[in-house]
Order: structure tokens, then sequence, then C-alpha cells
């Protein structure tokens, strides 16, 4: 079911982005670099109009976007936490893995990319669980969470505890293998709020190093008459709006792995979801 969810979604996401790609395409090739690896920065933000988008679903006063934009910051999480979680994802991921190159890890819903599908790794791998994750594992994770959660709360102006953490929520790995399913196929300029209507703020946490670790695989904004860039570095953490004023895309990794984490959040309590859990 989380496999014909995340499918459907990103195919609903992709055809509803193809108007609004299609007339930015033309300036693909200009691009302004918002965020360098290499580069340190403590807070970067980018205010832009808000799309309509929110207006079709339930307002949460205080914290349904009212102000609207993009930010970085590598000062939320250091590299030897990012370089931490990312060994969870390792673990992880070592169970399983895509046949294409892009591969997800959902600790919350227990989804693992297996060949060409998803099993739910709690019930597939059973006790073996406790032999790849640890309590300090899942409370690293939460921590994380938490601070991440709350720079996005000061950065827009609510309240962190009007914010629920929502689903999706995984781990991804990419690499430069062929796509083998539309599973893989993670390029395609989308939107998050069309593509999964609980999303109010979105959240990137990077693992790893462009250019250093991996090749391509920059996300980018696709705003009208130039993109804007960020180049993922370990600890990098990138947060947006999640309506159409933030249409994107990441590019094709061409080699090495690119390691991330995506973690949304909601204003709708209905489509909260706890942390993960140790089974």
């Amino acid at each position: 079911m989380w496999a014909a969810c995340f499918v459907s979604a990103a195919l609903v996401a992709a055809a509803g982005a193809f108007l609004a790609w299609s007339s930015r395409s033309a300036e693909d090739g200009v691009a302004e670099v918002l965020a360098r690896r290499g580069e340190t920065l403590l807070d970067k933000f980018v205010e832009v109009p808000c799309s309509g988008d929110y207006d079709g679903y339930r307002r949460f006063e205080g914290c349904t976007p009212r102000r609207c934009g993009r930010g970085v910051s590598d000062a939320v999480i250091t590299r030897e936490e990012a370089e931490r979680i990312r060994r969870i994802a390792e673990r992880g991921l070592s169970l399983g893995g895509s046949d294409g190159g892009a591969s997800i890890l959902d600790l919350h819903s227990g989804a693992l990319s297996l060949g060409k599908q998803f099993v739910n790794l709690y019930r597939f791998f059973g006790d073996k669980i406790q032999d790849i994750f640890t309590e300090e594992d899942f409370a690293l994770y939460r921590d994380v969470r938490q601070r991440i959660q709350q720079k996005i709360a000061e950065t827009f102006g609510i309240n962190s505890s009007s914010m629920y953490l929502t689903k999706p929520t995984f781990f991804s790995r990419i690499n430069s293998t062929e796509a083998k399913t539309t599973h893989d196929e993670y390029w395609h300029p989308h939107i998050d709020k069309v593509t999964y209507g609980s999303f109010d703020y979105t959240s990137l946490l990077y693992l790893s190093d462009y250019a250093e670790d991996f090749g391509g695989g920059r996300f980018v904004f696709m705003d009208a008459g130039s993109n804007k860039t960020i180049e993922p570095q370990a600890g990098r953490v990138s947060f947006f709006t999640s309506g159409s004023e933030n249409l994107h895309r990441v590019e094709k990794v061409h080699w090495g792995t690119r390691y991330a984490i995506t973690i949304s959040f909601t204003c709708n309590p209905d489509h909260g979801i706890g942390d993960p859990v140790l089974m």
C-alpha cells in the first residue's frame, strides 16, 4: 500500500507540475546557487509569495503558512551527528535496496525498498531488527527531528507545538544505477503539497557531500527566470513551505551515492504521526 501511494502520488505530482515546469524549462540553464558546499551558513532565508495551494485545505491559525519561503542552515545539526544518522540509514538499507538508483527507508511505517518493490522491514526481518538499530539510534533521530522542527517554527514565526510530523518521512539513498521502475524516478519536478496534501513544511537533512561523495544530485528550486540550487553537504538542513511557490526537483546523480532524510510536517493533527519506536 505504501508503494502504491508513493508511486501514484509521484505520478500525480509530475503531471501536476508539468505545465509549471515546461513554462520555466527554457531557463533551465540559468541558475543561482543558494548554498555552496564548503561554505558554512548560519541562516539563509529567501521569502517568496505564498501560493493558493493552502486555501483548498482546512486552515490552522498559527501554523498554516502565511509567510512562505525557503531556508538553509548549517548550524542546526553537526557534521558528526549527520554522520551518525547516515550510519543508521546505511545499516537499514543494507537489508534491502532498490534494483534501480533510488532506495527508501521509512523507520515510521517500516517501508524499505527491496528489488522492485517495498517490504515492511519490521515484519520481514522480525527480531533481526534489534541487531541493526539501537535505542540510541532512535533517540538521536528524535532529537534531530525536534531541532529541525524548532528551526522551521522559529523561521516562519509559528509555535513548534502546532506542527506535527507527517508521512512520508524517510531516508533516501540515490546512485547512478539506471531506473528500473517508477519508484526510481526521483528527478521529476514536483510540488509537495500537491503530492501529499498533508504537507505544510518540508525539510531535508543532507547526509553526504556534493562533488565529494557524489556528482549531480543538487536540490533545485524551479523559479520563473532562473533556478535556485542547494549543494548538499553533511549536516546541512534545507526547509521550505510545501506549496507550489516551491516547485522543485533533484538533479540526476551521475556518480557516487547521495544520502538524505526528508522530514515533513503538517498543521493538521489528524495527519500527524509519532516518532519511530524500536520494535
